[in-house]
């Protein structure tokens, strides 16, 4: 199993020396490895050799099992849309989702059937004896009815069940999950550790892509093999200052909405007289007001409640720039 993020040695070595429900809740940022550390745990959990409380040793059978993704006491519960590459990135066997015509978009909830069939694996007696673990990412990805119908199951387990739900917005959890959750944070990494995780990984320009996404290093890689440089990316703020829709085409529409949050939020800063944050300073214009940059604020908030399924993408992206080039100029004044 591929989870190895450096950054994780000491979260988890403090989850497993602090656990003390049968429910955790990892939580923290997105892109800094909430997944993997929930997996990571599981495998703890069930591992034949470790010492209580000690990460998993990688070599018995158990672990063996689990890195080949067969182990009969461990199951992980993801939205359809993330099946395939959440377990390919875990290097986990996955089945390539069905594109056929008609076919369902993969959902991006967690579904209360897939809830269900979780539930008939938990009241199973655990097939090696050590425990049986439930990892669930992103748990906000959950429902409302798949959410209540695991409440009672996660309130009192059968046997020797264990639970790890993973989120990067955990305020949105209904608050009986988390209630029944002991929480465990997971801040971003150290940008050292990060940095020179990306560089190993042959991301080029690291500083700048981590700077970028806020510190998340796994998004950073994302990006990145997306095509994405810090050379186009520091380029951005002037090419949609001057209503350039080239500049955001090559971008699927939720990244794009994101793009543009992240420049919104800089121009306000530098309207403040303060730096950038996800751009250099450099890069940026510098705004001398900033009611025009708050108002495109709530602008791309409602755009983004779209994002996933514009009626017409080419039409929207024009009108997105354009309210750009628009709040930029209005704020230069």
């Amino acid at each position: 199993m591929n989870a190895d993020l450096p950054w994780l040695k000491a979260p988890l070595a403090d989850a497993l020396a602090r656990a003390r429900s049968h429910a955790l809740l990892v939580q923290g940022p997105a892109g800094v490895g909430q997944l993997e550390l929930a997996v990571k745990l599981a495998q703890s959990w069930l591992c034949e050799a470790a010492a209580p409380a000690q990460p998993a040793c990688g070599q018995c059978p158990s672990c063996k099992l689990f890195s080949s993704g067969t182990h009969p006491d461990f199951q992980l519960l993801l939205p359809e849309a993330l099946e395939a590459p959440a377990r390919e990135s875990l290097g986990l066997p996955f089945e390539e989702p069905d594109t056929k015509a008609g076919k369902a978009k993969p959902s991006k909830e967690i579904k209360v059937e897939a809830v269900r069939q979780l539930l008939s694996f938990a009241q199973a007696t655990s097939a090696r004896g050590k425990a049986k673990v439930v990892a669930i990412f992103p748990a906000e990805a959950l429902n409302g009815v798949a959410a209540n119908a695991l409440l009672k199951t996660l309130e009192e387990p059968s046997g020797l069940l264990r639970f790890v739900l993973a989120s990067h917005d955990s305020a949105s959890l209904l608050p009986t999950i988390r209630s029944r959750c002991q929480p465990l944070p997971l801040p971003l990494p150290d940008t050292a550790a990060a940095l020179a995780w990306l560089e190993v990984k042959g991301v080029k320009d690291a500083a700048g892509l981590l700077a970028a996404t806020g510190g998340r290093p796994q998004q950073a890689l994302e990006w990145f093999e997306a095509g994405l440089t810090d050379a186009a990316w520091q380029a951005l703020p002037k090419r949609v200052a001057r209503g350039e829709v080239a500049a955001l085409s090559e971008l699927a529409p939720p990244r794009a909405i994101d793009a543009l949050q992240r420049l919104c939020h800089d121009l306000v800063r530098r309207s403040h007289g303060q730096p950038g944050q996800f751009f250099a300073t450099t890069s940026l214009p510098s705004p001398k007001r900033a009611a025009p940059l708050l108002a495109w604020e709530g602008e791309l908030r409602r755009a983004a409640r779209h994002a996933d399924h514009p009626l017409n993408a080419s039409l929207w992206l024009e009108a997105l720039v354009a309210q750009a080039q628009a709040a930029v100029t209005t704020s230069m004044r």
